[in-house]
């Protein structure tokens, strides 16, 4: 049996990638009503490796969420992209006791995965709905799992509400038919992020082979790769009925150093970005992504709201 320590790192590490924000403390959400940041009919969330900077869990928690007298967000883990730059490896290549370990362990989170009842998973999903946060994207799945542990990543993304998984973008073409028609078959879509090799082709491969595949765009590092063969905007235009969802962050073009920094200060175009989607009425949520440095005496939740702050301004500028 796992303990629950064990069990939080083997289950929710990595799980929700992204969810709805709010704007009400976890504990008086119901007094105060609940929180909502669908702003102009667009959804606005965030991604958990936006609170990676936060080595402790602020009061509350432990009860399931980020304390939240300004913004209620899941706190079951790091997030998908909190162990990014991580993951224990060092310099060289690992020793045979090194690799034998990391064999066996990897041995026993699949033998955990392929047993663990989805109960957990469901409880979870309905404290954060009755406090307001909804979960609407999980990134667990890697291509060279096997079927087994497709099915625990494609059921832990159904029981806590999620209508899609993400995932690095993948190159193979086996591996791209594979996921997509296993997200075909389980009804929840994968969705691949992208970074520099963001473009207006990169997804065609991916949606070609399989109905399952959508794109987790990423509009900051678009931008920051150089916007090529396109802007985000006409991306949206060609493929707002294949995309699961997107990030957002503000980073600068090649031209000014690829820079991730404060948002306003950049060149993503968020503001143009967010009232289109706002103007065609599309059903994509767009996910904050704090990536730039924290400024000395703020934090993680104070940034997010900001970032929320400027989508607010953002869609309900006149155009």
């Amino acid at each position: 049996m796992l303990s629950r320590r064990e069990f939080g790192k083997l289950a929710l590490a990595g799980v929700p990638a992204a969810t709805v924000l709010g704007g009400s403390d976890f504990f008086t959400a119901f007094a105060q009503g609940k929180p909502n940041s669908k702003i102009e009919g667009v959804q606005i969330g965030t991604i958990t490796y936006s609170y990676r900077s936060m080595q402790e869990l602020p009061p509350g928690a432990r009860k399931g969420a980020w304390n939240g007298t300004e913004c209620v967000i899941p706190a079951p883990g790091g997030g998908g992209g909190g162990a990014r730059g991580g993951g224990g490896r060092g310099r060289g290549e690992a020793s045979a006791e090194q690799q034998a370990a990391q064999q066996e362990q990897a041995a026993k989170v699949k033998a955990w995965r392929t047993s663990v009842s989805m109960d957990p998973f469901k409880k979870l999903r309905k404290m954060y709905n009755e406090a307001g946060v909804t979960i609407y994207a999980t990134k667990m799945l890697s291509a060279n799992m096997s079927d087994e542990e497709y099915e625990y990543v494609f059921n832990v993304a159904e029981a806590l509400g999620a209508n899609h998984t993400t995932l690095e973008l993948l190159t193979d073409d086996a591996q791209l038919k594979r996921v997509g028609d296993f997200a075909m078959k389980k009804k929840i879509y994968a969705a691949y992020h992208t970074h520099a090799q963001g473009s207006m082709t990169a997804f065609d491969k991916a949606f070609a082979l399989s109905k399952g595949n959508k794109a987790n765009v990423d509009f900051g590092h678009w931008v920051a790769a150089g916007n090529v063969g396109g802007t985000p905007m006409q991306f949206l235009e060609k493929y707002h009925d294949r995309i699961g969802s997107f990030h957002l962050k503000d980073r600068t073009t090649p031209e000014h150093c690829s820079l991730n920094i404060a948002w306003g200060t950049g060149e993503t175009p968020i503001k143009e970005i967010l009232q289109l989607v706002k103007k065609n009425k599309w059903d994509i949520p767009g996910s904050i992504e704090l990536e730039y440095n924290v400024p000395e005496g703020s934090d993680a939740v104070k940034e997010v709201k900001k970032c929320v702050d400027y989508c607010r301004a953002a869609l309900t500028a006149r155009t």
